[in-house]
């Protein structure tokens, strides 16, 4: 793209004073990961890649259903229908509007063992996440490499979001020392407004864009977590502008979730769906669907195998891992996944 249309392409964010061209510069520069690409990840990725953030890395697990499009900002009917991972669809829906960013598409979930690798050269981590697990881990890693992140959450009517600057603010488990235990609300449970999804993206992409200018910019920066109904009108804010003495992350660099404390090796994904961890385990698309093809319905792409075994339906990743639809119990899934994929 010649400078003329890069001028031209951001001209009316130039004018806010609070960018200018030099924040334009800087947010070229930017390097973001966005750690799941639901329905806050998606609209903060479609948001920071119409800002011009140079390069955004999207990970994510799981794949495109139609019921995500009623929240989802950068998938379709067509992704959908071809089940494609929300990380590809993401980002070639980034680069028919923004050709000029980088953008990274890694089908993959965020675990002690690879984050690593996910996250070493990103100067901003962002949650997109639908599980406290991953948050404390991001929590964790980012604490430890000094690395900034935006935590941000929607479910029903009601969104939450906080900035984590570490050596400068609280951390995740200075707010939250313990992991949310029991019955926590989700999307499928307590259903979710696509608005409510609308105002923390946005609140958390303007933050995300002050964090990477800068300067005069990174003052602004909001220091409380800030939650907010966008049914009842109710919000509420706490301070998180310094470590919390003690704290376990920032405090005593005691960093149980990067060190896989606790972590199981089959986790919840929701949906009444249990996801199944089987990392080194090639998967052979072509000669898997001729194994399965007696079993049930199964098609796939480059991307996944999809396998329907009524009333089950299976999700296969390249890397062996799996999300199996139609039981919670991890017993069952299991089973399903030795007997159909292997022990």
């Amino acid at each position: 793209m010649t400078k003329d249309r890069v001028e031209e392409r951001y001209s009316r964010q130039v004018l806010f004073a609070g960018i200018g061209s030099e924040g334009q510069k800087r947010l070229a520069a930017g390097r973001v990961a966005i750690v799941g690409c639901g329905a806050t990840g998606s609209g903060i990725a479609s948001l920071l890649a119409r800002a011009g953030v140079g390069k955004l890395r999207i990970i994510d697990r799981d794949y495109v259903e139609e019921s995500n499009l009623q929240r989802q900002s950068l998938f379709d009917e067509q992704d959908a229908a071809e089940s494609l991972p929300k990380a590809v669809a993401a980002a070639r829906k980034i680069e028919a509007f923004n050709s000029a960013i980088g953008v990274e598409a890694l089908v993959d979930d965020a675990a002690p063992g690879n984050i690593n690798l996910l996250l070493h050269d990103i100067e901003l981590i962002i949650d997109g996440t639908d599980n406290y697990e991953t948050r404390y881990l991001i929590n964790d890693y980012a604490v430890k490499n000094v690395t900034p992140w935006i935590y941000a959450a929607a479910v029903g009517s009601y969104g939450i979001t906080m900035n984590i600057v570490p050596g400068a603010s609280a951390c995740l488990a200075c707010v939250f020392p313990e992991m949310p235990r029991g019955m926590v609300e989700t999307c499928e449970t307590s259903g979710i407004l696509n608005t409510a999804v609308n105002v923390v993206a946005s609140i958390a992409a303007t933050e995300a864009i002050k964090l990477l200018i800068g300067g005069e910019a990174a003052k602004k920066l909001r220091k409380t977590l800030w939650s907010f109904d966008v049914w009842t009108n109710d919000h509420a804010e706490i301070s998180a502008a310094n470590p919390r003495a003690g704290c376990l992350a920032c405090g005593k660099r005691d960093f149980v979730h990067l060190a896989g404390e606790g972590r199981p090796h089959i986790t919840m994904c929701g949906r009444n769906s249990v996801q199944i961890h089987e990392r080194a385990r090639p998967i052979d698309f072509g000669e898997m669907q001729r194994r399965l093809e007696t079993h049930g319905a199964v098609r796939h792409n480059e991307f996944v195998l999809k396998f329907w075994r009524e009333p089950y339906e299976m999700t296969l990743f390249p890397d062996g891992r799996a999300i199996i639809k139609g039981t919670t119990d991890t017993g069952i899934a299991r089973s399903l996944y030795a007997r159909f994929v292997g022990s």
